[in-house]
């Protein structure tokens, strides 16, 4: 019997803000790994991040995290 593998994928650090967080980025807040599950756009450039957890958080226009993002290759 064979299996599926799941296609190659890498993990990349980059630096994201309100504008270019995407659902599945891992944000780390006060040292707890954060997975992004939802995001709801606010006035004003903001985002409401909801994570997997269940916490929100909100990044308003300026604010800058450091996250990881799996980037899948084919």
């Amino acid at each position: 019997m064979r299996g599926q593998f799941p296609a190659p994928a890498a993990v990349a650090s980059i630096e994201i803000t309100s504008n270019s967080v995407k659902r599945g980025d891992v944000i780390q807040i006060g040292g707890q790994p954060c997975r992004v599950a939802d995001l709801i756009h606010l006035p004003r450039g903001a985002k409401r991040l909801v994570f997997e957890s269940g916490e929100l958080l909100t990044m308003h226009h300026q604010t800058r995290f450091i996250a990881l993002r799996v980037q899948r290759r084919w």
